[in-house]
């Protein structure tokens, strides 16, 4: 099959809709629903994308398997040239929202290669489990789908272990292990994107190295369409509005949904990992998997800071405000920030090494360094933004009214220095969509914890950082400091 067409992917997911619920009520076709048609469209576009005659070398690459064009996002990089071809084609589906969408399906892409290259590390818990890794990887390679996935447990009681929750099937768990596969219960967040064709399941990171942890320790893949599995979305942000109003919110809207799995069967040759937690609680690192992750990451945030810095200085161009000091200061700070984040891209790609598995894999120090850095960048540049926006982002007159009987006061009153009115709005339309609309307020929160607790990751960096050289580079320092006193006769 190969690389699909929207249309293709739009056809998926009306064969095999997934089971979501949004207000209270079951969508039976994403494609067409209020709350989903716009998103699903966009995706439609992501897929189109890899058909241009002009991409197609820049989109995807011959499967090794059917000799069928297949996404990049797929491609088994061996070598440093892999890892940057495979960013232009992340870069060119970050482009198409201007970064604002973070859950695009060559995320999982990369995970699924990584993880189908390092298959004996999950044929260790069980010799199936490697071979499913590797046949699942080239199954959704050839088929193209679109995945999602959740990793983290309902926020009921941190302070408590999955099992000692009210009900210990809060949390995912196994049920029970028949001849048919496992049966598991409970329930997943958060699940961006959940107009997917499957949902990875992987292991959370933070379980409990103890036995009782055992029925928590999964990994797995089902179709999004299975009996039980249900996706019950949050309120929906998209609520028709024209896309000149919401130019954002109208077209890239991922939504986010609880996962419940109500006692769902997995088959065995859809399970990865089972019983073993200390395995589960690896398998990222291990497999180098998380890596991948974040590179793709780093350059949908480089897309993301570009626009942010595209629509502050086209403000600043359209208000005549760039004569002064603190505005060029403001566009400077986010001058910085992306360029900090190419910078740490790059460092990536050119410090990657070949992994255990043979996988060439971006060096960690910059991606951790960028995973950390950007939760706390990026608050600042949305209320730069604001900021340089000011009260353009509330005197917001809708496209309606310019149409209507004030629109010729709206033309005079609201045009800028160098821009008609209704340029002038449109961009202040998307610096509003981008920071202060419910889209925009909540790519703010989904920033900050994009990557998990801020405080947990810092101090998984503390953990993993090797400090070594620069602790013997300051104790050489002293010790002939030492012995220049001694020779000195102190």
């Amino acid at each position: 099959m190969g690389a699909r067409t929207g249309a293709e992917y739009l056809d998926g997911l009306r064969r095999n809709p997934p089971n979501l619920w949004v207000a209270g009520e079951r969508i039976t076709d994403p494609t067409t629903h209020p709350a989903t048609r716009n998103i699903a469209r966009s995706i439609a576009g992501l897929y189109d994308l890899q058909h241009e005659p002009a991409l197609r070398d820049e989109m995807t690459y011959p499967s090794p398997l059917s000799g069928d064009r297949v996404s990049l996002g797929f491609l088994e990089t061996t070598s440093k040239d892999d890892l940057r071809r495979r960013a232009g084609m992340h870069k060119r589906w970050a482009d198409y929202s201007l970064g604002f969408m973070g859950r695009t399906p060559d995320y999982l892409n990369v995970n699924l290669m990584a993880a189908a290259r390092a298959s004996e590390y999950f044929a260790a818990n069980d010799p199936r489990f490697g071979e499913n890794m590797r046949r699942y990887y080239e199954m959704v390679r050839e088929r193209d789908l679109c995945l999602t996935h959740a990793l983290t447990n309902p926020q009921v009681n941190r302070a408590v272990n999955a099992n000692a929750l009210p009900d210990p099937y809060i949390a995912l768990g196994v049920v029970e292990q028949n001849a048919q596969g496992v049966v598991v219960r409970g329930a997943r967040m958060m699940a961006t994107l959940p107009v997917a064709d499957e949902i990875l399941v992987f292991p959370s990171t933070v379980l409990k190295e103890q036995e009782e942890m055992a029925p928590y320790a999964i990994a797995f893949a089902m179709p999004t369409c299975t009996p039980g599995l249900h996706f019950q979305c949050r309120e929906v942000y998209d609520q028709g509005a024209s896309a000149w109003d919401h130019p954002l919110t109208s077209r890239f809207e991922e939504i986010d949904a609880l996962v419940v799995f109500d006692d769902v069967l997995i088959p065995w040759n859809r399970v990865f990992l089972l019983g073993d937690v200390r395995a589960c609680n690896r398998a990222y690192g291990e497999t180098g998997a998380v890596l991948h992750m974040a590179h793709q990451v780093v350059v949908n945030k480089i897309a993301k800071t570009e626009s942010i810095l595209g629509t502050a200085s086209s403000i600043v161009d359209a208000i005549g405000s760039g004569e002064f000091q603190h505005v060029q200061e403001k566009v400077a700070n986010i001058i910085i920030t992306l360029e900090v984040m190419r910078a740490l891209k790059l460092a990536s790609e050119e410090g990657a090494t070949l992994d255990r598995w043979g996988t060439m894999t971006p060096a960690r120090a910059p991606l951790d360094a960028a995973r950390n850095l950007y939760p706390q960048m990026y608050p600042k540049i949305a209320e730069l933004l604001q900021v340089l926006a000011a009260s353009g982002l509330v005197m917001l007159p809708s496209e309606a009214d310019f149409a209507g009987p004030m629109g010729r006061h709206i033309e005079k009153f609201l045009q800028g220095a160098r821009v008609g009115a209704r340029d002038r709005v449109a961009l202040m339309r998307l610096a509003w969509d981008m920071t202060i609309s419910s889209f925009g307020a909540r790519q703010n929160h989904y920033e900050r914890f994009f990557f998990g607790d801020p405080v947990r990751t810092m101090s998984a960096l503390y953990s993993v950082y090797d400090k070594t050289p620069y602790q013997e580079k300051v104790r050489g320092f002293l010790e002939r400091y030492s012995r220049e006193l001694e020779t000195a006769g102190h």
